[in-house]
């Protein structure tokens, strides 16, 4: 792409659009039009460098972690459920607590941004924490608050945790979250993460936004994330099981070859209905909000609602797993975390 357009991008990608477009091609970060709405599919051609990395102590050769090696066995033998992580950002005892309800009731637990909090544990930490109460988990990094250096030691400190997978993604722009204060980083993108961490032997995801713009392109895009080196794609919410399976076509059509596994949303009160309502370009079954929030209990009509849409999207041919995706507000971290492992108890995947 043009050094214009790159600097024009808020985030400074190199591989847009991030999913962080909105309906009307605007910018989650700026009224402005995103810029590569109007510009091809970038190819992937690597990480761009403004010079050189000098000399320095060698780096030891990768080494897959053991958790990633767990988990492809685990995608290669049934269907798996991963679960949003919903514990507090800052509270080691919320950490715990949430991971001792999900370990053992599903296969890994997606740790990545909590809800619109900014500042959190770091990813490799996070990870410690959490797979110190037996819970695999598939780390999130994000772009907005590192550097590549950083981002290449988190990466480096995930491998030594041994976590099951890394997600790699842009991130939510500062402006977005609590923290508006705080200069956005975005020295590098997801795609170009997504190679790093291929690089450094672990298990590699992204995610892709059907129903953001521009969504005939989507499919392309993340046939380039693959060719960076990401191996499994969670799906955003799309609007139920049919334009996941549409999407999916679509990319293999491409020739993309990946795992995809189908993000399914959880709602089982108001709290998480308005936390869902903040992601971007957000598409839902047709009442599926109004069904579960008119109920006389919301919290099982929430469970039997996700149930019910997770054993749609595991009838997709592909399909080789389920994100269970939402948060709730807080001090009903635990309350949530129970209600995600009560669907993966019902889905019997394992």
């Amino acid at each position: 792409m043009t050094i214009t357009s790159l600097a024009e991008c808020p985030k400074h990608m190199e591989y847009g659009p991030c999913g962080g477009v909105e309906f009307d091609g605007s910018c989650e970060a700026s009224p402005a039009r995103c810029v590569f709405l109007d510009l091809p599919t970038v190819r992937w051609h690597g990480i761009e460098r403004s010079a050189e990395p000098r000399a320095a102590d060698p780096v030891p050769a990768p080494v897959a972690p053991a958790g990633a090696m767990r988990m492809r066995a685990l995608l290669a033998t049934r269907p798996v459920v991963v679960a949003d992580f919903p514990a507090r950002a800052l509270d080691a005892a919320s950490i715990a607590e949430c991971a001792g309800i999900l370990s053992g009731r599903v296969d890994a637990v997606l740790a990545g941004d909590a809800g619109a909090a900014r500042l959190q544990f770091p990813p490799s930490y996070r990870a410690h924490l959490i797979q110190s109460a037996g819970l695999a988990v598939w780390a999130g990094v994000n772009c907005r608050d590192r550097n590549r250096v950083a981002l290449e030691g988190e990466l480096a400190g995930l491998a030594h945790v041994g976590v099951a997978g890394v997600h790699c993604v842009t991130g939510d722009h500062t402006d977005t979250g609590s923290r508006p204060d705080a200069a956005p980083v975005f020295d590098l993108d997801s795609t170009e993460t997504a190679a790093l961490a291929r690089a450094a032997g672990h298990l590699v995801s992204v995610g892709e936004s059907p129903a953001t713009p521009p969504v005939e392109r989507r499919p392309a895009r993340l046939l380039e994330k693959m060719r960076a080196g990401a191996e499994v794609c969670f799906i955003n919410h799309a609007g139920g099981a049919a334009p996941v399976a549409e999407f999916i076509g679509a990319a293999q059509q491409l020739g993309t070859a990946m795992i995809f596994i189908a993000c399914v949303p959880i709602v089982i009160d108001h709290e998480s209905a308005a936390l869902l309502r903040t992601f971007t370009t957000l598409v839902l079954p047709e009442g599926y909000l109004d069904r579960i929030l008119a109920a006389r209990d919301p919290f099982t009509e929430g469970i039997s609602a996700a149930v019910e849409l997770g054993r749609e999207m595991l009838q997709i041919h592909d399909v080789r797993g389920i994100n269970l995706s939402g948060g709730t507000g807080p001090g009903r971290e635990a309350w949530f975390s129970e209600a995600l492992a009560r669907i993966s108890d019902e889905l019997g995947t394992s």
